[in-house]
């Protein structure tokens, strides 16, 4: 049977070199997976995911998702010919077998490490990957448009999209149903449904007439019909439109979900996800069709490991964990030797709840990442969770404003990018006194590229009537978000994937609007002022200036916007150097801002800006991501003493 629950028996699990891989191994090519036997093909998705938990067990990683597609990804590589036919993954943690089927198995135990595999598809990593897929919602509109250009090319390749029952509530997902059935094109939806959050019709009824309008032999008679119909003489087509509307009518009283159908899409299933030989059938009669299909899989979360299938949740995105165990939850203060920022925010918002009844939490299926849960469990009421759905949550947030509510939507960086219409339209036009608190500000590991959140300062300094604010510690990100929740106008906290400081009493100083506080002033000739992300690597920097003799101050800015122009070119003049460390990028970023500033002004000090590249190193740790780009202490240092040598 496929999908056994298997790996608490088996000693190699956990040890990637340890794997038993005597078919995976055999594996470079999709093209391989044809030769394999029926029995093969069960040892091969035992194998897969084997494979796939010893790799995540030890880097972290997708999981849950990842092991409930291993029959459906073989499946559609075998009745498929990849790259030309192209298969594009939504939201793409669900792509794991997808790269060790296409001769990736060997780079696997790197996966998300610096140097080694994305945890996403990634189109410069292989042909197979014919779309880099990061955020949710995503994939059929670009399936469409892959399928649109193969067409207007004279090409015959196939298109499928994979998209899941989360990602599907994404309003992006269906817009692209929308044109789609438009287009009419034989674009393939593969529907993963994990969580039955589409209600199936599983009546044996369905499921015999979903596989029979599959059948080559219907198709063509369908065909036929409706043109005898339509060419009959004065009413062909008033009895052509009456004929479909009763079809329309009969299919609804079978099938629960007529919603694909209406769209112009034909609909299968639901189909057993683990059934790799049924879904193969199912697959090769709507490989026939010259319209778009959508075909509904039943798939279960963390299929096989026995832990992840009954906490699907918690296994979803993990860190490294013991198998036989399982994930511990208190890992993740242990891992990063104190408490998050995360944390500090999830305590912050409670006691502000707790002071006032207005205050009410808002956040896009990002609710334990966030540290809402608490919010939730206390104030369940005011807590709202929308689903894969950031353009609306800020704008329904915007609405709880003007109802006298004090929203604060929790999401993060790189997610808040999805939304910037609506913080401009609806937030910033409006003026509204909504809270956005940007969790994983800066880098972020073992996600990549796609999930950085080094955009934000850039995005929205330029936003109207925003006050974006960055806390150097727990007790001033829970100063600033009380601060903020007492302005009328939006306001942004962004604060990164880390451990805060200990030591709260260089920012203990009351919240003054547009200027920063010094964590450390010795009068030095040079000034570090850094966005609060980076107060540990300017601390750094400082103890390795100092141990070169140099003496170096440190200020905490606090506010990105707005500024308090004055005092800070009153401060800039104090120096003859003043570096802006920020973990954002540097175009557009404050550094930007601040040379613009002096310049202006005519200030005499040397104004640096240390900040991310455009080509950024965006995979690995976010301690080996500030290091290999020059916003580790160490780095920081080196440019300063080498501006000092220069000068």
């Amino acid at each position: 049977m496929y999908g056994q629950n298997i790996f608490l028996d088996r000693a190699c699990v956990g040890d990637f070199s340890n794997v038993m891989t005597n078919i995976l191994s055999t594996i470079h090519a999709p093209d391989d997976l044809k030769r394999l036997s029926h029995t093969e093909l069960v040892e091969l998705a035992v194998e897969i995911r084997e494979a796939i938990i010893a790799a995540v067990s030890e880097n972290g990683g997708h999981l849950a998702s990842n092991l409930g597609v291993v029959e459906l990804t073989i499946a559609l590589h075998r009745v498929f010919h990849s790259p030309e036919d192209k298969i594009v993954f939504d939201v793409g943690h669900q792509c794991y077998t997808h790269k060790l089927l296409t001769g990736r198995w060997e780079l696997f135990p790197r996966l998300r490490q610096a140097g080694g595999l994305a945890g996403f598809p990634k189109r410069s990593e292989s042909i197979h990957d014919s779309f880099n897929t990061g955020h949710a919602s995503t994939s059929i509109s670009a399936a469409v448009g892959l399928l649109a250009g193969e067409r207007l090319k004279g090409g015959n390749g196939r298109t499928i999209a994979v998209i899941g029952d989360g990602a599907l509530t994404g309003g992006m997902a269906y817009e692209a149903l929308s044109h789609a059935g438009q287009l009419s094109l034989p674009l393939i939806v593969i529907l993963n449904d994990n969580k039955m959050s589409i209600s199936p019709n599983v009546s044996g009824l369905s499921k015999y007439l979903s596989r029979l309008s599959m059948k080559a032999k219907y198709q063509s008679f369908r065909r036929s019909f409706d043109s005898i119909v339509q060419d009959i003489p004065l009413f062909g087509k008033s009895l052509f439109k009456g004929i479909n509307r009763m079809k329309r009518a009969v299919k609804a009283a079978f099938y629960m979900d007529n919603f694909f159908v209406d769209l112009g899409f034909e609909y299968v299933g639901p189909i057993d996800g683990h059934d790799e030989p049924q879904l193969e059938k199912i697959l090769q009669d709507v490989k026939k069709l010259d319209h778009p299909a959508v075909v509904h899989v039943i798939t279960k979360k963390g299929k096989g490991y026995r832990l992840a299938e009954e906490n699907p949740d918690i296994y979803h995105g993990v860190s490294s964990f013991s198998v036989k165990k399982g994930v511990d939850l208190l890992k993740s203060k242990k891992k990063y030797g104190g408490c998050l920022f995360t944390d500090a925010f999830s305590e912050g918002i409670v006691e502000a709840a707790s002071r006032d009844i207005q205050v009410v939490a808002v956040t896009a299926a990002m609710e334990s990442g966030t540290g809402l849960t608490p919010f939730r469990e206390k104030f369940p009421s005011r807590f709202f969770d929308t689903g894969i759905t950031e353009e609306h949550a800020v704008t329904f947030a915007v609405g709880l404003a003007l109802q006298g509510f004090k929203p604060v939507v929790a999401i993060y960086s790189t997610f808040i990018q999805r939304a910037m219409d609506q913080v401009i339209h609806d937030v910033s036009l409006q003026d509204a006194g909504v809270v956005f608190c940007l969790d994983r500000a800066g880098f972020v590991p073992g996600d990549g590229e796609t999930h950085q959140g080094l955009y934000d300062i850039a995005l929205f300094r330029a936003v109207p009537h925003m006050t974006i604010l960055a806390p150097a510690c727990g007790s001033e990100l829970q100063a600033m978000l009380h601060y903020a929740l007492c302005l009328s106008t939006p306001a942004m906290i962004r604060y990164p994937k880390a451990v805060h400081p200990d030591n709260p009493l260089p920012f203990a100083a009351p919240i003054e609007k547009g200027r920063g506080v010094f964590a450390q002033r010795n009068g030095g000739k040079i000034c570090i002022a850094f966005s609060g992300s980076l107060y540990a690597q300017v601390l750094d920097a400082a103890d390795r200036l100092a141990d070169q003799g140099v003496i170096a101050d440190l200020y905490n800015l606090r506010f990105l916007k707005p500024v308090d122009e004055a005092y800070l070119v009153s401060l800039v003049n104090v120096y003859e150097t003043f570096a802006v460390v920020e973990e954002g990028t540097s175009a557009g970023g404050f550094g930007e801002y601040a040379a613009s500033l002096t310049e202006r002004h005519g200030c005499s000090a040397r104004l640096l800006t240390l900040a991310v590249a455009e080509n950024a190193v965006t995979l690995g740790t976010r301690e080996e991501l500030l290091r290999l780009n020059g916003l580790d202490g160490a780095g920081i240092a080196a440019v300063l003493l080498g501006n000092i040598e220069n000068n």
